[in-house]
C-alpha cells in the first residue's frame, strides 16, 4: 500500500538530543516521503492521562523553535505546525506564522475549550495566514466535538482537523457532528479500524488525511490499520496524499 506516497499528517518532535534524526529514520522505515510536525513533549505523559480524565491544565509553551530547526533543511519534507498556547496573547502566533504551515490547539494540554474567545482569536489569525487548524477534542464542556464543529461554522473560510480520530477509539458519534461541516476532516491516528472505514463511507475519502502521532504511535500500526481495509488505491492516495496537501495549499505537488 505504501507503494504510493504518504505524508502523515500528525507526528510530534520533542526537543531532545536525536529527535529529528529518529523522526527521519521512522519515517524511511516506513515508506513515508512527508510528516507534518508539531512540537511533543509539552507535557509529561503522566500528566497528561491524568488531565484527560480529571481535567486540569499547564500554562507551558511548547517548543515551536524546535519544530522549525528540525524542519529547516529538508525542502520541504518536514512540515512545520505552530502549537500554540492560548493563555499567550494571540499576537505571539501572529508574529511568527508566516514561519509555520499550520496551527495546533489542543484543550488536553492547555485546558482552554474551543469555544473560549481566546481560541477563537487564535483561530482568526489561522484564518489571516490560511492556515489549517488541527484539535484535539474532549469529552468536557467547550471542548467537544460539537464545539469544534461550531468553530468550523463561525471560521467556514478555515479548514479544520479533528485529530486522532475524534474522542476514544469508537467515536462514530463524531462523524454525525461534523457530517454537514465540510471543512473539517478526520485524522485516523487511534481509532479503532471501525472509524476508520465509516468515516469513507459517510463522509467520503475527501474528507480523511492519515496520521500516526508518531513517537507515541509508530506510523507502520496505523499504516496497518489502513491496510486491513483494502480500500482501492485511490482513496488510499487521496488519504495518504492528496488532503493533506490541498490542506496545505499544494494541491498540485
Amino acid at each position: 500500500m505504501t507503494a504510493q506516497p504518504v505524508l502523515d499528517f500528525h507526528v510530534r518532535l520533542a526537543p531532545r538530543p536525536g529527535a529529528a534524526e529518529r523522526l527521519v529514520s521512522t519515517l524511511d522505515e516506513c515508506g513515508l516521503e512527508r510528516a507534518v510536525v508539531c512540537a511533543g513533549g509539552t507535557i509529561d505523559l503522566d500528566r497528561l492521562s491524568r488531565q484527560l480524565i480529571e481535567g486540569g491544565h499547564i500554562e507551558t509553551d511548547a517548543d515551536n523553535d524546535a519544530v522549525l530547526d528540525a524542519c529547516a533543511g529538508t525542502d520541504g519534507r518536514l512540515v512545520p505546525f505552530y502549537f500554540a498556547n492560548p493563555h499567550r496573547p494571540a499576537e505571539a502566533y501572529r508574529s511568527r506564522a508566516a514561519e509555520f504551515r499550520g496551527l495546533e490547539v489542543s484543550p488536553a494540554v492547555h485546558g482552554i475549550g474551543l469555544t473560549d474567545p481566546r481560541v477563537t482569536e487564535l483561530v482568526g489569525v489561522a484564518a489571516e495566514f490560511n492556515h489549517p487548524v488541527y484539535a484535539v477534542c474532549l469529552d468536557r464542556p467547550g471542548a467537544g466535538v460539537a464545539d469544534l464543529a461550531g468553530l468550523a461554522r463561525r471560521f467556514p473560510e478555515v479548514n479544520f482537523v479533528l485529530g486522532h480520530s475524534g474522542i476514544g477509539n469508537i467515536d462514530l458519534y463524531a462523524l454525525t457532528l461534523i457530517r454537514d461541516e465540510s471543512n473539517i476532516l478526520l485524522e485516523t491516528s487511534g481509532g479503532y479500524t471501525c472509524v476508520a472505514e465509516a468515516v469513507l463511507s459517510r463522509l467520503g475519502a475527501g474528507r480523511v488525511v492519515f496520521g500516526s502521532e508518531y513517537p507515541l504511535q509508530h506510523p507502520s500500526v496505523e499504516l496497518a490499520k489502513f491496510q486491513a481495509l483494502r480500500i482501492p488505491p485511490e482513496q488510499w492516495r487521496q488519504i495518504a496524499w492528496d488532503n493533506a496537501h490541498r490542506l496545505l495549499g499544494e494541491e498540485k505537488r
